[in-house]
């Protein structure tokens, strides 16, 4: 992995440990596969350094260091928790931070056998994030709107990569979303990019969830997604039931951003076919397996 001239490699990230947290510096260091915005690198067994990569400005890693402390407690599925932060340096210009490892495979590298299981403990999950975020709570640019506010992005994937053949469908449960009410509760606290590479699995069942650095104050339909994007066939009505807070709006916007971010995993596996830059070629099956779910409501 390269940042511009500099090459991620376990040499680099042992010399920012040294430099900033020696007393870290004699754990082994072991390159973790993916990541995208970071790149992660176990640290002994029990904590791993996530290092900024491709993310143009550290905002999203200072929202995980401002925030998993307050929201961590409360949840009840592991998350990664901050212990350590890395201010850029000479030696590497950007941020980096040390955080909890949290044990499990990657979804899109897994699968989930006990699919009740892994519904009740989304929606648990998902019930405890779910409150009322501060005033001061980040948002985003680009989530928590509502779904015709991102018909541009969903055109784009669409035209992209749907199959010719579902085309009309997909297109009908999006201009479903589009159709359906506005939230109008508070902005409420959202992961925001719940998919298989930011769910962990052990034992058959979801078992933590990682990767904050989207997380924002907004529509939970964004969250609610994963019913779809996460959970296998058939799990969708345990989870919403499981949940008991989502209304019928809620419900149809949820399920247009899971066609979105289900066509969104298509495309990302495409690329990674292709090997194209970013590309992940285990999210295509991924994907056209979530794309299945939503059309079968």
């Amino acid at each position: 992995m390269t940042d511009g001239e500099i090459e991620i490699t376990a040499d680099l990230v042992r010399d920012l440990l040294r430099e900033q947290h020696p007393d870290l510096a004699g754990l082994s260091i072991r390159e973790v596969a993916g990541g995208w915005g970071n790149q992660m690198w176990r640290l002994g067994d029990g904590l791993a350094v996530r290092v900024q990569r491709m993310d143009p400005t550290p905002e999203l890693q200072l929202n995980e260091r401002r925030w998993l402390p307050v929201l961590a407690p409360r949840l009840p599925l592991p998350v990664p928790t901050p212990v350590r932060s890395g201010e850029p340096s000479a030696r590497f210009p950007k941020h980096w931070t040390v955080m909890t490892w949290v044990p499990g495979d990657p979804l899109d590298c897994s699968s989930i056998s006990r699919g009740d299981h892994a519904a009740g403990a989304l929606a648990g999950f998902l019930r405890a994030l779910h409150v009322e975020a501060p005033a001061d709570a980040p948002v985003s640019s680009d989530r928590g709107g509502h779904p015709k506010d991102c018909t541009d992005g969903f055109d784009r994937f669409f035209h992209a990569v749907v199959p010719e053949d579902l085309a009309d469908d997909v297109r009908a449960v999006w201009d479903d979303a589009v159709a359906a009410p506005a939230w109008e509760g508070p902005p409420l606290w959202v992961h925001g990019d719940l998919h298989p590479a930011n769910v962990v699995v052990s034992d058959g069942t979801l078992s933590g969830v990682i990767d904050f650095g989207d997380m924002f104050a907004g529509d939970p339909a964004w969250d609610l997604a994963a019913a779809w994007v996460v959970l296998p066939a058939g799990a969708a009505f345990r989870f919403f039931d499981a949940y008991g807070r989502a209304d019928a709006g809620t419900v149809r916007r949820a399920r247009g951003l899971a066609a979105m971010k289900s066509l969104f995993l298509m495309l990302m596996g495409r690329n990674g076919d292709l090997g194209l830059p970013g590309g992940k070629p285990s999210w295509g099956p991924a994907g056209r397996a979530a794309l299945d779910r939503v059309l079968r409501g």
